[in-house]
């Protein structure tokens, strides 16, 4: 009998033991990209760089099992109503590079007013009201501070000098030319900017000015470019005017792009972030945001954001993607 009641303890024992795990519930899988319905919009997409961004959602993709959607308009300036057609689709998250932070304001206000997150790139100083988190490859003052650092050495701290911008409401741009123009005031006071001029994005454009500003003002010894062609159509301007080494020319861009003027020395450098891995953290930071797991310090899998901070308690994170790129390295980074 005691042997029976033993073993009918023992019994009793395991069943409650079993009842009280079936009763924890198991640890849920923390969803990834796969699991969610997100957009990335570029800028445009009739450029190298966003070619290239193009490149890292779809590598992105083929790396995860995620089905991220990559789709803009072909010009900038139609870049809101591009936006706004996405908005009848029941996405999850949009990340997007503003072209014109402005006008596609009131479209992510909307996102957001239908439960959408959104992500920026490109942005940081655009209102958190109409964006959940901003990403960028560095802090945009270092990063034009480093342009004026360049051609103050490079003319000896004195002459006139022009910005381009790819659009005068671009905030990127603007806070990298802001950023170097307070930089040059400061460091290089015999240096003055004669103007900061829009590109469209378009290298035709930059051309244009570059020779007429250049005819007109042949004192200027310096050129900072912003958008990715900019200097591209400087160079061209200035090869052609057999200017050479006489006009200093740095600023954003790629090697599929400005590579053979960096070779000639008509541009003395550019630097570079590359957007295939700015593609990457935006989606990165959309699923930690759908997910929940958002910190102020985080890891992200894209290279040169494998630690972002949100510096300022902003919802703007910052990484470490800036690359400077001159004829010594450029085959490094030919992309």
């Amino acid at each position: 009998m005691k042997n029976l009641k033993k073993a009918l303890g023992v019994v009793l024992t395991v069943a409650m033991a079993a009842s009280a795990v079936a009763a924890v519930p198991a640890m849920a899988e923390e969803k990834t990209a796969a699991d969610y319905k997100i957009a990335v919009v570029p800028k445009m997409t009739s450029i190298a760089w966003f070619q290239r961004m193009e490149e890292g959602v779809n590598a992105y993709n083929e790396e995860t099992g995620a089905d991220v959607f990559y789709g803009g308009s072909s010009e900038g300036a139609d870049q809101a109503s591009y936006l706004e057609s996405l908005l009848a689709e029941d996405w999850d998250a949009i990340c997007v590079v503003p072209f014109d932070s402005e006008a596609i304001a009131p479209i992510l206000e909307k996102a957001k007013d239908q439960g959408i997150i959104v992500i920026t790139h490109e942005a940081a100083s655009m209102d958190a009201s109409v964006r959940d988190y901003d990403v960028e490859a560095f802090q945009n003052a270092a990063y034009g501070e480093n342009f004026m650092e360049e051609l103050g050495e490079l003319t000896g701290g004195t002459g006139k000098y022009i910005q381009f911008v790819g659009a005068l409401t671009s905030v990127s741009h603007n806070e990298w030319c802001d950023a170097a123009q307070a930089l040059q005031e400061e460091k290089f006071p015999e240096m003055e900017c004669l103007g900061r001029y829009e590109t469209g994005d378009d290298a035709t454009s930059s051309y244009n000015q570059t020779k007429e500003l250049l005819q007109s003002n042949p004192d200027i010894v310096a050129i900072e470019g912003s958008a990715s062609t900019d200097i591209l159509g400087a160079a061209q301007a200035v090869e052609e005017l057999g200017l050479s080494g006489k006009v200093a020319i740095v600023g954003t861009s790629m090697a599929s792009i400005c590579g053979d003027y960096v070779q000639n020395g008509t541009v003395y450098s550019f630097s570079v972030w590359d957007p295939a891995e700015a593609g990457k953290a935006m989606i990165d930071l959309a699923v930690a945001s759908l997910n929940g797991t958002v910190e102020d310090t985080m890891a992200l899998t894209a290279d040169g954001y494998e630690t972002i901070e949100n510096v300022d308690g902003d919802g703007v994170f910052y990484g470490s993607a800036r690359v400077d790129v001159t004829a010594d390295n450029l085959a490094d980074y030919d992309f």
